[in-house]
């Protein structure tokens, strides 16, 4: 009886602790994904500062 209580009570917490490692992982791809939205932007911004320095530049923009 003991036996399988302990049996039990491991397969708990290797699920608790499969579901901390997938909830990590989650965490991981989430602040990744973030992350390369992120650099998009800034690179965005920077590609429409250059676009606005050439037009001024250029009398473009006038």
């Amino acid at each position: 009886m003991m036996m399988s209580y302990h049996v039990g009570e491991a397969k708990g917490q290797a699920e608790e602790k499969a579901s901390n490692l997938m909830e990590k992982a989650s965490n991981v791809a989430q602040s990744a994904k973030e992350t390369v939205q992120e650099a998009g932007q800034q690179m965005m911004t920077k590609a429409q500062g250059a676009a606005e320095a050439i037009k001024d530049a250029t009398g473009f923009n006038k």
